[in-house]
């Protein structure tokens, strides 16, 4: 009998000294899975380029001309099979979420949720002794409905009539013209008039005349800011193909069916293609998680402003502007902050791209990448949006390259930064109604600071911490100042407001008019 329990503790030891040298073993395991694992994805993506390559010069040969030739000639840009390559992938969340602890996560956020729901039934009912579900910021912020569906209407079919309709008269006249020039500027400055006036002032102009409220208006101006961008990637791919056409004197002109060009304006991509990989059906359970998620993070979004927001900015700019009170508020802000910046990526970026991806059948989910590993600023700007990072890259940064030359990269680089800058913070003074630059100086003074300091030198974990903690600081920032100013113009309005009151913070003086 002693002699059976002793074999059983020997057992029992040697068990777990394997388990040990298991968990030793693992880390080392993990690692040279993964680099055999890159190398085979890199080997895949390198025979992908060879394929599509060699298949886009038997479809289109006369878009394969040399990079040294398309330098040589000014009309010309890098054709498309040079830019991006679209594959099909899944969506990164959709594949981390079938691990168990990565979904335990996300069970978090939605314990959280049911606790704010919670917390304000339960203050409601004890201040007002009855059940408080009236929404009444939801139905607020999103107020004038129909308008906002009668502006897209028109911008949405303004923006598949015209542009495609002008491409198709400049292309289909352009090979037997006798003035190319001339008439590729006409035809050129008509769609930039319609870009800047039909697109840009029309949608600003409906948004402030019919006083929309904010989330009205985002919706509003971000699909004028969407539809922009496609129409512009729309002739930027297209337009080389034709000039190379007419330059070899082709009989066949290079010009997209029009349902192609459709297809791409509902496409969650802002680079054109002809064609892009598609999932062969549609998984309409999926579609219908993905919206269901949608609106669940609309309403986390409510109870964050209701329960972290409201109650403290509602008397805040009734007390004088102060150091103290702005750091404390800084810091009071993170939360929501951080909690608002999580529901825009995970609502918008995974949720509402992969619903429309998903109903299209397009194939290539890449809208994001793993930005939350990120240890530069430099990594975190390439891999947050991806989306609407390719346009940046390829028609901002390669196209500015291209034209002044490669020995102005951080020329570009300061450009391409302007730029996106410029569209936030031309987005938030139409959302807010009021000009408070705080995102335009963030962008371009500390995002420009951080993108060459935390660059991709820095690969350590430290760095991972220190980007976090600057971009958390940065979301109090945001949510701080702006909620100040935001209540400020509610309570301090001015009857004649001259140039300078439009400029100037109105929370930094409205403790006085009170």
């Amino acid at each position: 009998m002693g002699k059976s329990w002793v074999d059983v503790d020997h057992g029992i030891t040697k068990k777990m000294q394997l388990i040990a040298e298991a968990e030793e073993l693992k880390p080392a395991f993990m690692k040279e899975v993964d680099s055999h694992f890159t190398e085979l994805v890199n080997r895949l993506i390198a025979k992908a380029v060879l394929l599509e390559s060699s298949t886009a010069t038997s479809t289109f040969p006369a878009a394969t001309c040399s990079e040294r030739d398309l330098h040589k000639t000014k009309g010309l840009r890098a054709p498309p099979e040079h830019g991006k390559l679209f594959t099909a992938r899944r969506s990164l969340l959709d594949e981390l979420f079938e691990v168990n602890h990565i979904r335990t996560i996300y069970h978090m956020f939605i314990a959280l949720l049911i606790l704010f729901i919670l917390s304000t039934l339960v203050v409601d009912f004890i201040d007002e002794g009855r059940l408080v579900l009236e929404f009444d910021l939801l139905v607020f912020a999103f107020g004038k409905f129909p308008v906002v569906i009668s502006t897209w209407l028109c911008m949405f079919l303004s923006t598949f009539i015209l542009p495609y309709g002008l491409f198709l008269q400049w292309a289909q006249g352009h090979g037997c013209s006798s003035h190319r020039k001339i008439r590729s500027l006409l035809f050129g400055t008509l769609f930039m008039l319609f870009q800047t006036i039909g697109l840009g002032l029309g949608p600003t102009y409906v948004a402030v005349s019919y006083s929309l409220p904010p989330a009205s208006r985002f919706v509003i101006i971000l699909e004028q800011v969407r539809l922009i961008m496609k129409a512009y990637s729309f002739i930027r791919e297209n337009v080389p193909r034709v000039l190379a056409s007419a330059k070899e004197k082709s009989s066949t002109i290079p010009v997209p069916q029009v349902t192609q060009y459709l297809y791409f304006l509902f496409a969650p991509t802002l680079i054109y293609r002809d064609n892009y990989p598609r999932n062969p059906v549609i998984r309409w359970g999926y579609v219908a998680t993905k919206f269901a998620q949608v609106i669940g993070s609309l309403f986390y979004a409510y109870y964050i402003f209701v329960r972290l927001c409201i109650p403290p900015f509602r008397n805040i700019s009734q007390e004088p502007f102060n150091l103290r009170g702005l750091v404390l508020c800084i810091f009071n802000s993170i939360l929501p902050g951080v909690l608002i910046l999580f529901l825009v990526f995970f609502a918008f970026l995974h949720c509402w791209l992969n619903a429309f991806a998903e109903m299209l059948r397009f194939a290539d989910r890449m809208f994001y990448k793993d930005w939350w590993n990120s240890t530069s600023y430099a990594n975190y700007y390439r891999t947050w949006n991806v989306v609407v990072h390719d346009w940046l890259y390829y028609y901002a940064y390669r196209d500015f390259l291209w034209f002044f030359g490669k020995k102005f990269k951080a020329a570009a680089m300061l450009s391409v930064f302007a730029v996106s800058a410029a569209v936030h913070e031309y987005v938030l003074v139409v959302c807010f109604g009021y000009f408070y630059p705080v995102l335009f100086c963030l962008f371009m003074c500390f995002g420009m600071i951080f993108n060459f300091i935390l660059n991709d030198r820095r690969k350590g974990p430290i760095w991972n911490v220190i980007m976090w903690t600057s971009l958390f600081l940065g979301q109090g920032v945001i949510i701080c100042l702006y909620s100040q100013e935001w209540y400020a113009h509610q309570y301090c309005p001015l009857k004649n407001p001259t140039f300078l009151d439009y400029v100037k913070p109105r929370s930094w003086d409205c403790h006085i008019q009170i």
